[in-house]
């Protein structure tokens, strides 16, 4: 489909589906019953779902009747936020206040920016250099208006984990409020735990760790009070109407497995082969960073290097690596196509220079050491050419 020496390093964006994902979808692809019907068919797809329900609550230490499938990660954030911000102002009117922070996800801070006209007030707290939250601006809001704070587990963006996460949530939890976590980018790639995390809402998809795009899911605490966001029949016990997609959800629930059965492996893999990766650039590069790689720092995925790249816009290296057959991503495939530097890097301090000069290379099951020094050898020598064609303008 796209030449078969295609080098693809974009997995944040979306990860090719595994092999034996696609295998346990097959069955379902063609036809499956409604899983809200009661004849033979409608059960057979329930069972199905219910076992995928299973596998993605094992996955991040829940209970599978506290998982409600979505159509991906947009989704849940967007039933997290708004249904959680909703839920909180009808059970005390003063709560209007919906945290974020400003290293969110588009799909976050978009949440909560449309709630605005339904009479909340969205506020961005703060990040540090590593894209964290500052305790004091968060501190300062968790008051009685607060109804919601949504806080990132693992950047799309950086790669960078967010340790604070458990202390946030207790923090939230101790003034009545709701802790919701994004964590499309940490299932399946860092232990998660939400007994550990201690929120109250977390949002993951399939896509991001071998499964099929279409297939999401949002974890709500049992006794988290939820506004459906969706007006239709009962599906998700009310709280996501809409008939259940069944072929995505299996292959989510597979997905989830296989993820969580070769995490530690996979992790160790990735990691080295990330950091093969930045050293060569280093080496070949002067003047180039690593955003969040600074020793002593924050905990960063094994799966993503944000590089600064000096003197040239990542814009036209993007391009350029195109031509040379290799996918790469300039920050979130969300808010591709503008030109306006990324907000969340803008928001760890980056001039925007810095941040217009960045590219995301990001890793998965197809990775290998081959690719990972055919970007070495390549990368430098599109970036000097690059540099001489800004010189020369």
């Amino acid at each position: 489909m796209y030449g078969s020496d295609l080098l693809y390093a974009d997995h944040h964006a979306t990860t090719p589906v595994l092999p034996e994902v696609l295998e346990a979808m097959a069955p379902w692809t063609a036809f499956s019953g409604n899983p809200s019907s009661v004849h033979a068919a409608g059960r057979a797809a329930r069972q199905a779902v219910e076992q995928a329900r299973a596998e993605v609550a094992r996955a991040i230490g829940g209970r599978p009747e506290e998982i409600v499938f979505t159509s991906g990660g947009t989704e849940s954030d967007n039933l997290a936020v708004k249904g959680a911000a909703l839920a909180a102002r009808d059970l005390d009117p003063a709560r209007t206040a919906v945290l974020i922070t400003a290293a969110e996800h588009p799909a976050v801070r978009e949440a909560a920016r449309s709630l605005v006209s339904l009479g909340f007030e969205a506020v961005e707290l703060p990040v540090d250099g590593s894209g964290l939250p500052a305790r004091e601006a968060l501190d300062t809001r968790l008051d009685g208006s607060a109804a919601l704070v949504s806080a990132i587990l693992a950047n799309n963006e950086t790669g960078i984990v967010n340790g604070e996460l458990p202390r946030l949530a207790a923090r939230a939890r101790a003034a009545g409020v709701l802790a919701h976590t994004d964590a499309v980018q940490a299932v399946g790639k860092i232990p998660v735990d939400t007994g550990q995390l201690g929120v109250d809402l977390l949002s993951l998809t399939a896509h991001k760790f071998g499964g099929p795009k279409g297939a999401g899911a949002l974890w709500i605490r049992k006794g988290t009070r939820l506004a459906p966001v969706a007006a239709g029949g009962g599906q998700e016990k009310g709280r996501r109407a809409g008939t259940e997609n069944v072929a995505a959800i299996v292959g989510l629930g597979a997905a989830a497995s296989l993820a969580t059965a070769r995490r530690a492996s996979e992790s160790a893999r990735l990691a080295a082969l990330r950091d093969r990766l930045e050293n060569g650039l280093r080496s070949a590069i002067p003047g180039l960073k690593v955003n969040g790689a600074s020793p002593g720092g924050a905990e960063r995925l094994p799966t993503a290097s944000s590089v600064v790249f000096p003197g040239v816009s990542g814009e036209i290296l993007l391009a350029a690596l195109d031509l040379e057959g290799i996918a790469v991503s300039s920050g979130s495939a969300c808010a591709s196509g503008t030109t306006k530097p990324s907000f969340v890097l803008l928001a760890m301090g980056l001039s925007p220079e810095e941040a217009r000069g960045t590219l995301r290379f990001s890793f998965g099951w197809t990775t290998n050491p081959e690719e990972i020094d055919r970007l070495c050898a390549v990368v430098p020598r599109v970036h000097a050419r690059a540099v001489r064609g800004v010189a020369a303008c």
